[in-house]
């Protein structure tokens, strides 16, 4: 048994079983992949994964709990390399944060800016997604930590912790009828088509659970996974909208009235997440913190433990 034939097992499974996908991705050719797999099977004398001529169909239950170990395994390499790194240079390297377009356009800018300027040989990269796909993007390796709202703490595979609270707010245009209304209400947004998140963004469990325990079945005439495209339709008179209030600015949204909704719905918690088993460079803490100042290396480091996490 060796490392490379437990990343052939494993991109295997992350390219849906489909060996030529996973070639592809590890620069090597099929037919080398499934030798290596069989002599693999062959030495544990388990059969990992099912076949249907030279097609992989299914991994075998043995299969599953040998992936769950290769993983492990890989990712303690990972960490083995990461922690000399550490030694070496402190103050450079990557540091990739998977997030939503809310937390990307009006949450992560001034951190962003603070930490380049703390770590300016660290490359920074934002990878945006639905909060299953930055959540999915750690899991798989692809980035460091992921920040969302909705999701995150479904994940066993993922330490999450809290960041902030919010609030969801009504926007209109500047001559809406609910401008008037000296108590806002839910059944008075009920009267309106509405503009707000897809079902996996921002709070929109919350939204949804607020008009149902209300009774009302108000019209959502548009969804969007993007805050910026909301405020536009809405400007364009097709509804009104409801959207996390960090996302109005007033001095850019000019053409656009707030109206406040925190006694209308839930608070919102955002959270971040780092993979269970990872070991963390010391500006990624920095980062963490940067963002959500109660969460200090030590409080990471005690969640990182919590789970079996090595620490830095």
């Amino acid at each position: 048994m060796n490392f490379q034939q437990l990343r052939f097992l494993n991109e295997i499974v992350r390219r849906n079983l489909k060996i030529s996908d996973a070639a592809t991705a590890l620069y090597t050719s099929q037919p080398a992949i499934s030798k290596q797999i069989k002599q693999l099977e062959e030495e544990l004398g388990v059969q990992i994964f099912l076949r249907n001529g030279k097609r992989i169909t299914a991994i075998t239950e043995p299969g599953k709990g040998l992936l769950a170990i290769a993983q492990r395994m890989l990712n303690d390499a990972e960490n083995f390399k990461q922690y000399a790194q550490e030694f070496q240079s402190k103050d450079t390297g990557h540091l990739t944060i998977a997030t939503t377009h809310t937390q990307a356009r009006y949450a992560l800018p001034p951190v962003v800016k603070q930490f380049m300027a703390r770590y300016p040989r660290v490359k920074l990269g934002l990878h945006q997604g639905t909060p299953t796909q930055v959540a999915e993007q750690v899991l798989q390796g692809d980035a460091d930590i992921c920040i969302a709202t909705e999701s995150l703490s479904l994940y066993g595979g993922l330490v999450t912790l809290p960041c902030y609270e919010w609030n969801h707010c009504v926007i209109t245009p500047p001559d809406h009828p609910l401008l008037k209304e000296k108590e806002m209400t839910l059944a008075k947004l009920a009267q309106y088509p509405i503009i707000t998140y897809d079902f996996a963004f921002s709070g929109r469990t919350k939204i949804n659970e607020a008009f149902e325990k209300a009774g009302l079945n108000p019209e959502i005439a548009l969804t969007a996974i993007d805050a910026d495209v909301i405020k536009t339709y809405v400007e364009l008179g097709l509804g009104i909208g409801i959207l996390a209030e960090i996302a109005f600015i007033p001095e850019r949204d000019r053409h656009l009235c707030m109206i406040k909704a925190d006694h209308l719905f839930k608070p919102s918690t955002t959270r971040i997440a780092i993979r269970k088993n990872e070991y963390l460079r010391g500006y990624t803490y920095d980062f963490i913190e940067l963002f959500a100042p109660h969460l200090t290396c030590q409080v990471v480091a005690h969640a990182m433990r919590a789970s079996g996490t090595p620490e830095n």
